[in-house]
């Protein structure tokens, strides 16, 4: 049996995406923020003591990419996990670009918005990672200029793993508008079911 940790309003929400999109059976125990973590059960599952964690029948792996690098590698089929040595390079590589280019932005932004304590909150740190992610979006817009997705026609994990880092741009409803084909892919990610089913967990 899989079974999945941690909360959908964390990292675990790629994760339970690519879990609904392979259609594959698991448990999910909604492990949150709380002390849960330092809990010495859940330590011998992530001994860093953050979510999410994956343990597939006794083989543990933590770090959301790693976790459905592997889960499409094992599970998927082509297209959602691709066939070619050279496009798992580009699944690699967009994963890592998300995590890298896009999600500091996004969180920088999210922290002096929403998370931190008014007091601690700066609108300068905001909007200074709000141009610097125009970089990065200018990168996604160029690049799918005649492609509908990353790495192609079809959805892979590369698409996946990308969208879920930018749901936050959704959920602080940031403006996008000036990249459209970036937006436009970025619905279309968000849109599938897969996506609306992970997001309706705890």
């Amino acid at each position: 049996m899989i079974t999945l940790y941690g909360t959908s309003m964390s990292r675990a929400g790629r994760c339970l995406w690519a879990l609904e999109e392979l259609g594959v059976q698991y448990e999910h125990k909604p492990v949150g923020f709380t002390g849960d973590t330092r809990k010495p059960e859940y330590l011998k599952i992530n001994p860093n003591g953050h979510i999410p964690a994956l343990d597939d029948n006794g083989l543990i792996v933590w770090e959301s990419m790693a976790i459905n690098l592997y889960l499409a590698e094992k599970y998927g089929k082509a297209p959602l996990w691709p066939s070619s040595v050279q496009d798992h390079a580009h699944a690699y590589q967009w994963s890592f670009w998300g995590m890298t280019e896009v999600e500091p932005q996004l969180m920088a932004i999210f922290l002096n918005r929403m998370m931190l304590p008014e007091a601690q909150r700066s609108e300068q740190a905001a909007k200074n990672a709000e141009t610097a992610l125009k970089a990065p979006l200018k990168v996604l817009d160029e690049h799918l200029n005649g492609r509908e997705y990353l790495l192609g026609r079809d959805f892979t994990i590369a698409d996946l793993n990308v969208a879920s880092v930018m749901l936050l741009i959704g959920f602080m409803k940031l403006d996008i508008s000036g990249f459209p084909r970036a937006a436009a892919w970025f619905n279309r990610c968000a849109g599938r079911p897969a996506n609306q089913r992970a997001g309706s967990k705890k």
